[in-house]
């Protein structure tokens, strides 16, 4: 989505911009402290500051298929109350959607999301929810999964799942964010039209290296909803707010 503007190639007259590449939960972090006019977040990190930012009409990562998964590690203990269950920040729609599904688990450790299937893996816990690139890899490292939460979302409400999105804070005014959205799309129009370039820009970002993962990746992440909401989209963000208050 960022391709374009990252890399300078797409510009606007009206913005400059002093860019910070950050962990999901450390960007809602700072959403919540106000230190950015633009950031990406949690579509439930989003939700929860309405009071000083607005959700851009572009940008959003929603879909079908795209929810975070539950995994287990090889030889896990069946999944009870106590189980030690990694998930990224308490501010990430992942999380909401692990309370939401299973209201019962008491063990749930915040971890940075690349550091989840490694620490499955040398067993620091039983069991962890995953997310962007993950939902591609897991089978190749022997990982099993236990639920796919994006598809019992879509089961229950048949509405994409809006992970994330980028918001804008309202200190910008109106002007300033119309200019913002537009150049987004612009990027992400830019990015499709030169796919080759965008990989390079990915692969210098990615957790995962696999083409394969980082396409599906992009083709699940990156769609119709991304260059503008709509009425669908809007519906979904507004089903969440309700579901995860």
């Amino acid at each position: 989505m960022m391709h374009g503007i990252m890399t300078d190639t797409v510009k606007s007259a009206e913005l400059n911009f002093d860019i910070s590449l950050l962990d999901i939960q450390q960007l809602n972090t700072a959403m919540i402290e106000e230190r950015f006019d633009f950031c990406k977040v949690s579509s439930v990190a989003a939700l929860g500051c309405s009071d000083t930012y607005e959700i851009c009409s572009v940008g959003a990562a929603l879909g079908f298929g795209v929810g975070p998964l539950l995994l287990k590690r090889p030889g896990a203990p069946e999944l009870s109350a106590l189980s030690a269950v990694l998930c990224p920040g308490s501010l990430t729609t992942a999380y909401a959607l692990l309370r939401y599904f299973y209201p019962g688990l008491n063990a749930i450790e915040q971890r940075v999301f690349s550091e989840i299937m490694p620490a499955l893996l040398h067993k620091e816990a039983d069991y962890g929810v995953v997310i962007h690139e993950g939902r591609f890899t897991y089978q190749g490292l022997g990982l099993e999964c236990v639920a796919d939460l994006g598809a019992m979302w879509e089961e229950r409400y048949k509405l994409p799942l809006p992970l994330g999105c980028f918001v804008a804070h309202k200190r910008v005014g109106p002007k300033m964010r119309a200019a913002f959205e537009q150049l987004v799309r612009r990027s992400i129009e830019y990015s499709y039209s030169n796919r080759d370039k965008a990989y390079r820009t990915m692969c210098a970002h990615a957790q995962e290296l696999d083409d394969a993962a980082l396409w599906s990746h992009v083709d699940l992440y990156v769609n119709q909803w991304s260059l503008e909401l709509g009425t669908t989209g809007r519906a979904a963000f507004d089903t969440l707010r309700q579901a995860a208050g």
